[in-house]
């Protein structure tokens, strides 16, 4: 689908938005009602690994798996930061990382790989090495931890929640939004909440004397198309019709100018409860 060009300035303030509350929220704590810790390593974290064998796994790592977790093991455009992950802190000689890597995560993209022993023994110590490196460095961290994102006051983002924000005349704790905290977490939650790109918008057609209304599935300066009430596409010249798009996103957006960043802590920590 071809967005309009306005999509790409919204995704660049975005961007821009989460880099300014991720850094506040790490950095500034704004009130008490959940805190976080990062995980302690409790698997191999601390071992040592021969250059040789560390060299092995980087040459596999860099074939197999760079791709989507890029170079360095901190995460690429579709693969998790390695150096941040709980599964590998908590790996002990390859218990944890072995089975991922052969069975996969079909779920995420991830296919399984057909790893001896020794590839998967090399592999671990590349990415057991890349995590104790990681670790150690001050201030070069590419992720944000789901704690950063635990700053917020609970109540005061439940008053923001039905009051000031408006959220609840869209949204409801009980209908479209419970147990969104067991389905996203951190980051990927605060995206949502700032910008729902999955949001499906309307948009209602006229044309020849006739109304169609459906799910909006392609917009550019020539083309308007749906998924009308049948399942069908539909599409027609922009020149040619009247149409007006009922976008839910637009709502995510105007809030854009107005929150602080007390409200995006406080509206986190609030959403975060909604197991």
């Amino acid at each position: 689908m071809n967005l309009p060009r306005s999509a790409v300035h919204l995704g660049a303030l975005l961007a821009a938005l989460l880099l300014s509350f991720a850094v506040s929220a790490a950095q500034t704590p704004t009130g008490t009602a959940q805190t976080g810790s990062a995980a302690k390593p409790t698997g191999a974290g601390s071992k040592s690994y021969s250059p040789d064998l560390i060299q092995k796994g980087s040459t596999i790592f860099a074939r197999d798996c760079s791709f989507c977790h890029g170079r360095d093991a901190g995460g690429g455009e579709s693969g998790p930061d390695l150096t941040r992950s709980k599964l590998v802190t908590l790996d002990v000689d390859g218990n944890k990382i072995g089975p991922v890597v052969r069975n996969g995560r079909p779920e995420k993209g991830m296919p399984p790989f057909n790893f001896s022993d020794p590839q998967i023994a090399a592999l671990m110590a590349f990415i057991h090495t890349q995590q104790k490196t990681a670790t150690t460095k001050k201030g070069g961290r590419k992720g944000v931890d789901v704690a950063d994102l635990q700053t917020g006051n609970v109540e005061a983002g439940k008053q923001y929640f039905n009051g000031a924000g408006e959220c609840a005349t869209c949204h409801s704790p009980t209908g479209d939004l419970a147990a969104i905290a067991s389905r996203l977490e951190g980051l990927a939650l605060e995206e949502q909440m700032l910008y729902p790109k999955n949001a499906k918008s309307k948009v209602t057609v006229s044309h020849a004397g006739q109304t169609i209304t459906g799910t909006l599935e392609y917009l550019d300066e020539f083309t308007v198309g749906l998924i009308d009430a049948t399942g069908v596409y539909r599409s027609w010249r922009i020149a040619d019709v009247q149409y007006k798009v009922d976008a839910p996103v637009n709502a995510h957006v105007d809030l854009f100018s107005k929150y602080t960043d007390a409200d995006i802590h406080n509206l986190m920590a609030y959403l975060q409860t909604l197991h």
